[in-house]
């Protein structure tokens, strides 16, 4: 293996901004969600198809071993490397969909949700359905043959297959669906396909052994190599292309797959069932079993204990005896007649099954959505509240339905031999599949013991009594490699060995997984997790944040900062810093993080990892707090120098044009290596502040409101090309005036601040002192709350919205004040032309994206969201200081708005990153409201 002359081969084909040798980005990157590490001597981000061939090639010449990764949401450890990792770019996101939307072709660095989200409209969706569903990707999900909740056997990744495009370790390409490319691939890999018939012919004659590959399949099974292909397929072509599913990247590459998809039916109802033992359960689950039933989800009594402190939990739940536990069903319909159908049918069951306690079907969205986040929330409760520097592991395991029962006892019964007094299980009962969660510390040699002790424990009851599969969907891996044999017994191993031979002859291809003679090798480079904050401590590094970050594509995501946290304090206290991890640290995880929050709403643990970059942005900017606090007391005269040098920026913009402004900026930047702000040609130029009238209110009066106008849309107006916009707070007088409100506002205007550009450096207190200064004003102006508050600026909104309600206001954003209050005051023309739109990350932190969705509805029907831009990276000032990552998150946004005749948001900074890099001018909702109402004869009373 010689990795250095592999990369050096590589150089003349791969920019080398994609091949990473960096150690600490190397460190960072290299994390995925298992409990194993390992970092990789090099990360190559493969573009294409054409560069992976090259890859392939080198990797043949030097003897150099490779790792696929996609996502990095596996929990077995079969995304990890000490050798070279082959990570996707956004190149990798196709989508086709054919008519009817009955079959899809995905690459595989689409999210699987995003699939889903585009075969919503034909009312379809794939099989697979991964709790991971919306971080992981295709080429995960097929690698791992992942199922989930509903999909059981009948639509994973196996039995939905239409087609595949493949790339072997050999570098032979086969696109299954093309006839030219099977028939030139026959020719050029006859010996392959020989030796896949043969393998084939050998299973069949075994009828002993193949009755054995048929009844693990009968189960989830997701350990070792799918044998089942073998038999189910006689064309060496097919069983080729079902072996590549569930192989975890040891046979070769996919780089398209062709899915067929599933009906994904609209109307839904869920009930929650409890039992006084699991015996009774089980029971109940095999009688289910033929019922039209979607899904049904076990929870024993720790589990339900586990998350008792969650909205949702029937009272009938928190009595539940140790023996017992619940069921969560989900039934689904494709019209309300045919889910009534399905619900008696069901409840039949139940009411034959003599269930103890039952909520009664549901269809009330806001209840379902309860009952199923209490079932989602299980992992995430042990993962929270476990010990600093343990990690939380999840295993599953499948075994025939009639012995549910006897599983459960049997895995609780191990919990208590070995000490696992917090481990809960649940899972996907009507398939016998079966999740058990429990916290592991890696730090101490004897905790490493009694991991061994246990593991080995659970692999001989299951495969031996139990008669179940060690791994049901989450994969083999490293985790369950020294297993696959004791599962399968000797003859099926032997045939795994020679499917690995017969595609990787070099043994290049993810080594270590799936097949692994070394006993021990599940014990090897087991992952250490130190305190580094407690901010974040509570990560389990599952990446479930991922997809959210804007700085995803250009640095590292908020997984991979705390990752590189962790172990940056880890060797403060061992051994000391390596050379250039700080700065590194400081541009990749600090200066270029958003900061936005947004990574909160999809964590399972609920870290909002922006806290933790505050907290260091504070350490490191403590000697500028003097100026900041300056800047505080004088703010509106910071305002006013703000709106000068904008109107400066607006006469250099007539002088040489903005665009050229741009460049000139970009190559100062560029000179000063990156330390001046870029002039972006959409940058507005300066608004006229808003004075508002001397007028005091009374509890008397009636259609008052406060409007609050932010100092961002107080200080930025038109841009230079779009000098028929009015400013932002005059569109909302103008919309006010149309609803007959009285409106006041407070004084004086200009001095008023959130402290959002405060709190966005670290300086805590001066930020909290500047919204505090702020409230009490509204406070007063609104008579001590009696009238509601409208705030025109989402970010602004987000950062007042806590405080001003623990003193009593009304306080609304101004999505959800139009929603509330202003829709049906207006006669309201909706505009006819399709428009761009950007849900800001404030609107999802404070749950008003609904609300949003129905304004829209009224005013611009045919509205368009770019998928996977949930944050444009703009962050205040940051497309200013850090353009790139506006740019990076924002990348692909001009073609996924074509068409669009303009753009709407709700803050003025977003707006000017949106304009830029859409090629469309991005207005407020105000703005838009303005354009498309007048007054109404009468209106409603606020």
């Amino acid at each position: 293996m010689d990795i250095p002359a592999f990369h050096q081969a590589l150089t003349d084909h791969i920019p080398p901004s994609r091949l990473i040798t960096d150690a600490a980005r190397r460190f960072a990157l290299g994390t995925d969600a298992s409990f194993y590490r390992m970092t990789p001597q090099l990360i190559v981000q493969i573009d294409s198809e054409a560069e992976l061939l090259i890859v392939l090639e080198q990797a043949r010449r030097f003897l150099v071993p490779l790792t696929f990764r996609a996502a990095g949401t596996s929990l077995s450890g079969q995304a990890v490397t000490d050798s070279v990792l082959v990570m996707l770019t956004s190149n990798w996101r196709g989508c086709r969909i054919e008519p009817l939307g009955e079959r899809v072709h995905l690459q595989p660095g689409l999210i699987g949700a995003q699939a889903n989200r585009k075969l919503a409209y034909f009312g379809r969706k794939i099989g697979p359905d991964p709790a991971s569903i919306n971080a992981c990707q295709i080429g995960g999900i097929i690698a791992n043959n992942a199922s989930g909740m509903c999909c059981g056997t009948r639509h994973n990744s196996y039995h939905t297959l239409a087609g595949m495009r493949l790339v072997l370790a050999d570098g032979g390409v086969l696109d299954s669906l093309d006839p030219d490319s099977v028939r030139a691939f026959r020719r050029s890999h006859a010996r392959l396909l020989k030796g896949i018939s043969d393998l084939s012919l050998r299973l069949n004659r075994s009828s002993e052994l193949a009755e054995r590959v048929r009844h693990k399949y009968r189960l989830k099974n997701t350990t070792g190599y799918g044998l089942n292909a073998l038999l189910d397929f006689e064309d060496p072509i097919d069983i080729l292309t079902h072996l590549m599913v569930g192989s975890e990247g040891t046979l070769g590459f996919v780089s398209e797959v062709s899915l067929n998809t599933v009906p994904d039916w609209p109307h839904r109802a869920s009930v929650m069932v409890g039992f006084d033992n699991l015996s009774h359960c089980a029971e109940t689950v095999s009688q289910l079993k033929a019922a039209p039933v979607d899904a049904v989800e076990l929870l024993d009594s720790r589990a339900v204990r586990a998350v008792a402190h969650m909205d949702g939990l029937p009272a009938f739940a928190r009595r539940l005896p140790d023996p017992g536990g619940l069921l969560l069903l989900d039934v689904r319909g494709e019209t309300l007649e045919q889910l009534d159908l399905h619900c008696q049918a069901v409840q039949a069951v139940l009411d034959s099954a003599g269930v103890n306690h039952s909520t009664g079907f549901t269809r009330d969205k806001r209840r379902i959505d309860a009952f199923w986040t209490l079932r989602k929330g299980t992992f995430p409760a042990v993962g929270a509240h476990r010990a600093v520097g343990t990690t939380a592991v999840i295993e599953d395991v499948a075994f025939p339905v009639e012995r549910l029962a006897e599983g459960v006892a049997t895995l609780q019964a191990l919990f208590d031999r070995h000490g696992y007094e917090e481990a809960i299980i649940f899972g996907h009962a009507l398939e016998g599949n079966l999740h058990f969660v429990f916290t592991q510390g890696f730090d101490d040699p004897s905790e490493v013991r009694r991991y061994e002790a246990f593991m080995a424990d659970v692999a001989d009851a299951i495969t031996g009594t139990l008669g179940g599969s060690l791994k049901a969907e989450h994969g083999t891996g490293r985790n369950m490699a020294p297993f696959v044999e004791q599962e399968w017994g000797k003859d099926a191993y032997k045939l795994m060995k020679a499917l690995k031979k017969l595609f990787d002859p070099q043994g290049l291809l993810n080594p270590g997984v799936i097949i692994n003679d070394d006993p021990q090798a599940h014990l090897q480079h087991l992952k250490l997790m130190p305190q580094a904050d407690r901010l974040v401590d509570a990560c389990i590094e599952c990446g479930f944040c991922e997809p959210v970050c804007p700085s995803r594509e250009l640095t590292l995501t908020p997984r991979q900062r705390i990752s590189l946290h962790r172990e940056m304090q880890r060797q403060r206290r061992e051994e000391g810093l390596a050379d250039g991890w700080q700065d590194r640290f400081d541009h990749q995880a600090v200066d270029s993080c958003a900061a936005t929050g947004l990574c909160e709403a999809q964590c399972p643990v609920g870290i909002n990892t922006g806290e933790l970059v505050l907290k260091l942005r504070a350490e490191r900017n403590h000697r500028y707090t003097r100026l900041a606090r300056a800047m505080g007391r004088h703010y509106a005269a910071l305002a006013s120098i703000t709106r000068a040098g904008l109107w400066t920026a607006r006469s250099m913009q007539r002088l040489t044009g903005p665009q050229r402004l741009e460049r000139w900026s970009g190559a100062v930047r560029k000179l000063s290596g990156g330390r001046t702000p870029l002039w972006l040609s959409t940058l507005p130029g300066p608004a006229r502040p808003v004075y508002a009238p001397n007028r005091t209110t009374r509890p008397s009066d009636r259609e008052v409101l406060v409007y609050w106008a932010s100092c961002v849309s107080q200080t930025f107006g038109a841009a230079l090309d779009d000098q028929n916009r009015s400013s932002l707070p005059a569109s909302v007088l103008s919309v006010l005036r149309k609803a007959g409100l009285n409106v006041v506002m407070p004084q004086p205007t200009r001095g008023l601040c959130c402290g959002q550009p405060f709190q966005s450096k670290g300086h805590f207190s001066i930020a909290e002192q500047q919204r505090q200064e702020l409230v009490d004003e509204l406070w007063e102006i609104s008579s001590g709350g009696r009238f509601p508050v409208l705030a025109d600026t989402s970010p602004c909104s987000l950062r007042v919205r806590e405080a001003a309600s623990e003193r009593g206001i009304q306080f609304y954003d101004s999505v959800d004040f139009i929603d509330r209050f202003l829709l049906d005051r207006l006669h309201i023309e909706p505009d006819p032309q399709r428009v761009a739109v950007h849900t800001t990350c404030s609107v999802q932190r404070q749950g008003i994206a609904s609300n949003l969705a129905r304004v829209l509805d009224r005013l611009t029907p045919d509205w368009v969201q770019p998928d996977g831009m949930a944050c444009c990276g703009f962050a205040g000032d940051k497309g200013f200081t850090q353009p790139e990552l506006n740019a990076s998150a924002l990348r692909g946004l001009g073609d996924a708005v074509s068409g669009c005749a303009y753009g709407i948001s709700t803050s003025r900074t977003c707006e000017i990153g949106l304009s830029r890099h859409s090629g469309l001018t991005y207005l407020s909702l105000f703005e838009v409201l303005d354009r498309l109402s007048q007054p109404r004869e009468e209106t409603a009373a606020v």
